[in-house]
């Protein structure tokens, strides 16, 4: 109980006890609406703020999460222990001739629409994804033949001994929903992209576009983690899912989205377990019925109900 105190007024010290929450159910904050508490749940205002509770975190020797808009992942039911760190207070985007600097809790949807009022181009394909620019970079997010590491220049990030560091893009390895962020526990604090000068209603007919097919195909009607395979070599997973003839399929309260099968849906109340276990399930089928196995685009943290 001593260090439970400890910790929570350091953590209040670094930044602020609005900022700063205790046994948090991070259902609250992820888009399948799944996942347990963490134990302290800090949203910090400023770089420094980050910095230090990283830091303080290292010293403690206190586990540590950075969680993101919660778009593309999976919180088990026994929740995260330790710090678990979002950054949606960072949400500034700031554009300059053809520059857009935005902060890694601003949402990309939003980075690409401050795009299309400066008529640049470059982030079309990017109003569609509902992660936050943090997330975006994490896993070089992309859709409609478009992906960060297309227009992205440099990022500033703070890494596991919370100093601060300019990148640019070639440093992250970014590749097909993969970049090297995880592997170094970089946290993303903010990324410049570089545009290009296009026209106004060029740029709004490509996002209006694919706004309708997004919002025509996706089941957005119901809590979900988005996509959750990636696109196997050759195949589309949907269409994998499809002709396995699970679309329907449900485990508890998750269900194999009707509308489109590469999703997996929260239909009613679904704990992450039920959740997990479709998804098992799906890549079992696949495999058993075409012999490709189908890899996760999903992120699963935290710990099992006990």
């Amino acid at each position: 109980m001593e260090n439970y105190h400890h910790t929570y007024e350091k953590l209040i010290e670094i930044t602020s006890e609005k900022n700063v929450m205790v046994n948090e159910h991070l259902n609250k904050h992820t888009y399948t609406r799944l996942g347990g508490k963490a134990d302290y749940f800090v949203t910090p205002e400023t770089y420094e703020q980050v910095q230090d509770i990283v830091k303080f975190a290292n010293t403690e020797k206190l586990p540590f999460t950075l969680l993101g808009n919660g778009s593309n992942l999976i919180v088990k039911d026994g929740g995260i222990r330790g710090i678990v760190l979002n950054l949606k207070q960072l949400t500034s985007i700031q554009t300059d001739n053809t520059t857009i600097v935005a902060q890694s809790g601003a949402r990309i949807i939003d980075t690409s629409r401050a795009a299309l009022a400066q008529s640049l181009t470059g982030l079309e394909f990017a109003c569609g994804i509902p992660g936050s620019v943090g997330g975006a970079l994490f896993m070089n997010a992309g859709a409609y033949g478009g992906e960060i590491k297309d227009v992205l220049e440099s990022t500033l990030v703070v890494d596991r001994e919370g100093n601060l560091l300019e990148l640019s893009a070639e440093d992250l390895d970014l590749d097909y929903r993969t970049s090297n962020i995880p592997d170094n526990g970089y946290i993303v604090l903010e990324a410049t992209f570089s545009m290009k000068r296009g026209d106004y209603d060029e740029i709004k007919s490509i996002m209006d576009d694919l706004t309708f097919k997004r919002e025509s195909k996706q089941p957005l009607e119901y809590p979900s983690c988005g996509s959750v395979f990636k696109r196997p070599p050759g195949y589309f997973a949907g269409k994998l899912i499809q002709d396995s003839g699970l679309q329907g399929k449900q485990i508890g309260g998750a269900q194999v989205s009707k509308k489109h099968a590469g999703f997996i849906v929260n239909i009613d109340k679904s704990s992450a377990e039920e959740y997990i276990g479709l998804i098992h399930f799906v890549q079992d089928t696949v495999k058993e019925k075409f012999g490709v196995s189908l890899e996760r685009e999903v992120k699963i943290i935290g710990e099992d109900l006990k």
